[in-house]
């Protein structure tokens, strides 16, 4: 989830190259990606932390609540070791920062956050 239709988009396409990922649904804020968890339970969702009307932790306690199985990851320009700590209490599994490792950071923290063997539904 983003609420940059661009960022989303790149996204989609990177991860879509990677063999066995599947991307089950995109959102363009909170509440749209809680209803996307609901309705499809995926392995992963990947957050940001600043979108419009509810930000990424706040939509990351409601995931949790709702699909407790679901890995949340927190992508944020303002990845911070206080943020970490903070969005653990909230579900998120991994901080991913927007300005250091990229897509390359994402691609990693999935395979951390997947159980081995695993191919995950984002």
């Amino acid at each position: 989830m983003d609420d940059s239709s661009h960022v989303r988009h790149a996204l989609r396409t990177c991860l879509e190259l990677h063999p066995g990922w599947q991307i089950c649904g995109e959102a363009e804020n909170g509440l749209e990606g809680i209803e996307i968890a609901k309705r499809e339970a995926p392995d992963i969702v990947l957050l940001d932390y600043a979108m419009p009307g509810m930000n990424g932790l706040e939509t990351a306690r409601a995931i949790a609540t709702t699909s407790p199985r679901t890995a949340i990851l927190l992508f944020t320009m303002y990845a911070s070791d206080q943020l970490s700590s903070l969005a653990r209490q909230f579900g998120v599994r991994a901080v991913i920062s927007k300005a250091v490792g990229g897509i390359n950071a994402i691609v990693e923290a999935i395979r951390n956050a997947t159980p081995e063997g695993h191919e995950p539904a984002a």
